[in-house]
């Protein structure tokens, strides 16, 4: 027997486009390697897609664009891929910032920042505060982050506020403490690779988001493949626990 309400949020305002997109981008090793290319060459390919993902979501209209560009997990990597990948991160901050700012866009990093080189923090917080203002996209780089890190931080500074004045702690209160709180959940997540899972990223977030998997690698991921994918999304049926039949009621008239 049922009992009570549920505690989902209300079913947000479903849109032809995406107003959230989450990319994990998998697949730049393999691609450098199918190249007899050493893996930074696909990381560094890697960026360039970046840049053609960014234009072409803005051309879609497209709001906000999040990027899983390095897990907590990634520090297993070898210390040389991952120093690599430090010097490539630090290098994409000081060329695309200011490149960002000028098409209007809102930069910001969400993770545990307390591991990465004090000069690429500084880069971070100076992209942050000079593009804070931006309206045109919201483009987010997940770094050092994790699902787990994201809600087992949130719940620290929900108890650290709660002692000092007492909260009522439900969905949307809980929701405010987490790194995302200035974006709506993702409507849309991409992982491209060939890999079928979610890999700790936005665990929180993704609950109700459309998964779309892709075994095209991240290098080769262009605006025809990022259109697919917005196809896939407006062929979705997205109920939030209701019925079929309620869901045809409330989908819009066609003109």
């Amino acid at each position: 027997m049922l009992e009570g309400p549920s505690s989902t949020p209300p079913s947000p305002e479903v849109n032809s486009v995406p107003t959230h997109i989450a990319i994990i981008m998998d697949g730049n090793g393999r691609w450098a390697q199918n190249r007899y290319m050493p893996r930074i060459a696909g990381h560094k390919q890697g960026v360039e897609t970046v840049r053609g993902v960014i234009k072409a979501c803005m051309e879609r209209g497209v709001s906000f664009l999040t990027l899983f560009a390095f897990s907590s997990e990634n520090w297993r990597r070898p210390s040389d891929e991952v120093a690599s990948l430090m010097q490539l991160f630090l290098g994409a901050l000081e060329q695309e910032i200011s490149k960002l700012h000028e098409n209007g866009i809102r930069f910001k990093v969400i993770g545990d920042l307390s591991r990465f080189e004090p000069k690429i923090v500084e880069f971070i917080d100076i992209g942050e505060k000079l593009t804070a203002n931006n309206s045109q996209l919201t483009f987010t780089i997940a770094a050092n982050y994790g699902g787990r890190w994201d809600i087992m931080q949130a719940m620290r500074k929900m108890m650290a506020q709660s002692v000092e004045s007492p909260i009522q702690i439900d969905e949307e209160i809980f929701s405010k403490y987490l790194s995302m709180n200035y974006a709506p959940e993702p409507d849309l997540f991409i992982r491209t690779g060939g890999e079928y899972r979610i890999s700790n990223f936005l665990l929180w977030q993704l609950a109700y988001t459309e998964l779309y998997f892709t075994n095209t690698l991240w290098p080769d991921f262009d605006a025809q493949e990022l259109e697919l994918a917005i196809q896939s999304y407006q062929q979705r049926a997205r109920r939030f626990g209701r019925n079929s039949e309620q869901v045809q009621i409330a989908l819009p008239a066609e003109g």
